[in-house]
């Protein structure tokens, strides 16, 4: 399955549902729970589709950050101003959710990093270490 195919499904499929939940919302004259959830579902949709960067072998980590970072920048970003979850009656507020924005993107891509790329390629190496001593001590293979 291609890199794009999976994107669509990946953001696709959250978009889909979350859209559907919200406009019911709406249709319940329930304005506020249903914007909220049409950005969570954008917000959710943004980052599994993006995911698919993560899988491109040639690119360098650098480089897949920073077309990740570009993509919530015109996804999840706006998803957030027009949530309503912020109050915007200034410029500073502006900032404020700016920085939050930021501020939680580092956060959560520094997790991501540790899990992803130190503790489970450390648990896969073991693993395999354990799996390969095994298969030594027992010649038949099973």
């Amino acid at each position: 399955m291609s890199l794009a195919m999976k994107a669509v499904l990946r953001a696709g499929i959250p978009l889909v549902i979350m859209t559907a939940i919200g406009v019911a919302l709406l249709f319940q004259d329930k304005a506020a729970d249903g914007r909220a959830t049409l950005a969570v579902g954008v917000i959710v949709a943004a980052v599994a589709g993006a995911s698919v960067i993560y899988d491109i072998a040639g690119w360098s980590l650098r480089k897949q950050s920073l077309v990740h970072l570009a993509l919530m920048f015109v996804t999840v970003l706006p998803a957030l101003l027009l949530s309503g979850w912020f109050p915007l009656d200034s410029a500073w507020d502006y900032v404020a959710v700016i920085g939050a924005f930021i501020a939680g993107g580092a956060i959560l891509w520094a997790l991501g990093y540790l899990v992803f790329g130190r503790l489970v390629p450390r648990m896969t190496a073991a693993r395999k270490k354990d799996a390969d001593a095994a298969g030594r001590r027992d010649p038949s293979g099973l």
